[in-house]
């Protein structure tokens, strides 16, 4: 790890401190004191690698305790691994710092990072540390293993497949209404689940052994059963009764005038990083959501009616 620190930091020192444990004493980390590390093979595996950046005041609240942060930023890497069926293995770390970020803060961020790679098994391998004018950003490069040729890719749902996901949708877009004071959340519940999000790791396999397609759901539910769609070249209807809401959420729904809005909302909202996959049998911890038919794109219904998704959630400039 190396870049120019910020002013008055001893950057090398900041490593050591900060980072050098959440190595893990990987022999190919090099104790991150080397330019480069390696990465030894895994006969029968291929190596999967997902990366996500974060930047505050976008992909997290501005002034978020930095713990939370670091958290934040292994959970949304560790919930493409998910998707993907991997077994995660190592990180490679980029952070930027603003001028307001103080040693504590740094600290802080590094202890919430390397408290969740380590409940996932993950050394950090590398990476690089750098100041910046702001906002904060960070980059997390993710690495994981799967047998050899059975990643659970986007473009492999058949017509027939059934159509799942995992958990409850819509705590998060909730949650950060929650945080903006615009929804009620007497126990905090939903702004938790927008803070700190859950990768389904405890799914993974079940996504490996039987599901022919998988996404995070990053983007919004039916944004990403699109992106499946579209590289399946199949159609996903997607009907929005069945899909499973948290007791916090239907008592959000309950007070809405308008229903079908509503859930149409809570599919499209995003930040839920459950996982949305399809396959020929119900996979446990998963919800029948729909199904796939010849066709193409997403067809959204709410008890049998036909409904617009418009964008169905997060749209990448």
């Amino acid at each position: 790890m190396s870049g120019p620190a910020p002013r008055g930091l001893d950057e090398f020192g900041e490593i050591a401190r900060l980072f050098r444990p959440l190595a893990r004493g990987a022999p190919g980390a090099f104790e991150l004191m080397d330019d480069a590390a390696v990465i030894p093979s895994r006969p029968g595996f291929d190596l999967v690698i997902t990366k996500d950046a974060i930047i505050e005041g976008v992909h997290f609240l501005a002034g978020e305790r930095a713990e939370l942060v670091g958290r934040r930023l292994a959970r949304v890497n560790l919930s493409d691994l998910a998707a993907k069926g991997a077994e995660p293995q190592a990180a490679f770390l980029a952070v930027a710092w603003p001028p307001v970020w103080t040693e504590a803060d740094r600290a802080s961020f590094a202890a919430g990072l390397g408290a969740d790679l380590k409940d996932a098994g993950v050394s950090l391998l590398g990476g690089d540390t750098v100041a910046t004018p702001g906002p904060f950003t960070a980059s997390l490069t993710l690495m994981g293993w799967v047998p050899g040729g059975r990643m659970v890719r986007r473009a492999s749902a058949r017509a027939g497949d059934r159509l799942m996901v995992s958990g409850h949708i819509g705590d998060a877009w909730l949650g950060l209404a929650a945080a903006r004071g615009q929804v009620a959340d007497p126990d905090g519940y939903l702004e938790g689940r927008y803070r700190l999000p859950t990768p389904r790791l405890d799914l993974a396999r079940a996504v490996l052994d039987h599901a022919s397609s998988a996404a995070d759901v990053s983007d919004g539910l039916i944004a990403d059963a699109g992106h499946i769609a579209e590289a399946s070249g199949v159609e996903l209807v997607l009907d929005l009764e069945r899909v499973p809401l948290s007791a916090a959420a239907r008592a959000w729904l309950a007070l809405q005038p308008d229903a079908t809005a509503a859930r149409l909302a809570l599919a499209s909202g995003g930040d839920d990083y459950e996982i949305v996959a399809t396959a020929a049998v119900a996979l446990p911890g998963f919800t029948v959501i729909g199904e796939v038919v010849e066709g193409h794109g997403v067809t959204v219904r709410d008890n049998g009616q036909p409904v617009e998704p418009g964008a169905g959630g997060w749209r990448h400039g």
